[in-house]
Order: structure tokens, then C-alpha cells, then sequence
């Protein structure tokens, strides 16, 4: 007695087949992917770095961090935490606030993002208090 089988797997889709009808319209293309905020301030801060002809050991020396860790940062490999920023933006002579001012205008650059708007509609603007002191809405 032989058994004869076939090698033809069946194959289950996962997902219904997208059905092509002459009056559907087409389908919507992907939005764009936003760039991550790793990946802005690594630019901005390797950028930074290269304006002022400064090697990545020079300023991971001063802002007492590893290189290799700086170059991942640059390189948007790592997510860094706010005191590696402010450490590196010092090393760089900004501040934090200036780090992150250049990366969100890099931002709004590459998304063509709009202006930050509160929850009643004005248009949001910079607290002008001095630092460690809180201003409270009206």
C-alpha cells in the first residue's frame, strides 16, 4: 500500500487580499514618517560639534561622558538623558535650552509642523520667567 501526497503547502493570508474594483478609489499613499527626536538632537549636536572644529574626544573629555557613547548619541543610535544633553550642550558652550530650541526648529523644519497652540486656540508662547522660577497661567 503506497500513499501519494502532494507538496503543495495551502497558504492562509493573514490578511484579506485588497480586491481591485474599477469605482474604488485608490488607496491613500503611507504618511511620511516623523523623525525621531533621538535622531534631531544628534544632529544638532553633531553638527554643533563640527561648526566649532571640535573631534568627538574633545568633547566627550569635557562633558565627561565616553565617546562612544557621545558618537551613538550623535548618531541618534542612543536615546540620551537629559543630564548627558545638558552635559554635552555645555561641553559645546549652548545650553540645554539652546540644544533643544536648535532641534525643535529642525523639527518644524522637516515636518512642516504649526505653531504650538494652547487649549483655547492662541498661539503658545515662551515662558519669559527667570530660571527656577514657575509662572502660572491665568
Amino acid at each position: 500500500m503506497s500513499i501519494h501526497a502532494t507538496n503543495q503547502a495551502r497558504v492562509i493570508p493573514l490578511r484579506p487580499f485588497p480586491t481591485t474594483r474599477p469605482d474604488a478609489a485608490a488607496p491613500a499613499a503611507p504618511a511620511p514618517r516623523e523623525p525621531l527626536w533621538r535622531d534631531i538632537v544628534g544632529d544638532v549636536l553633531r553638527r554643533e560639534r563640527l561648526d566649532q572644529e571640535r573631534t568627538l574626544k574633545d568633547v566627550a573629555d569635557a562633558a565627561r561622558i565616553s565617546m562612544a557613547y557621545l558618537s551613538e548619541v550623535e548618531r541618534g543610535r542612543k536615546e540620551a538623558s537629559s543630564e548627558v544633553l545638558a552635559a554635552a550642550a555645555h561641553a559645546l558652550g549652548l545650553s540645554l535650552a539652546d540644544v533643544l530650541g536648535l532641534a525643535r526648529a529642525d523639527l518644524v523644519r522637516l515636518t512642516g509642523a504649526r505653531p504650538l497652540t494652547t487649549r483655547l486656540g492662541r498661539a503658545a508662547a515662551p515662558s519669559r520667567a527667570p530660571m527656577g522660577e514657575v509662572r502660572l497661567a491665568a
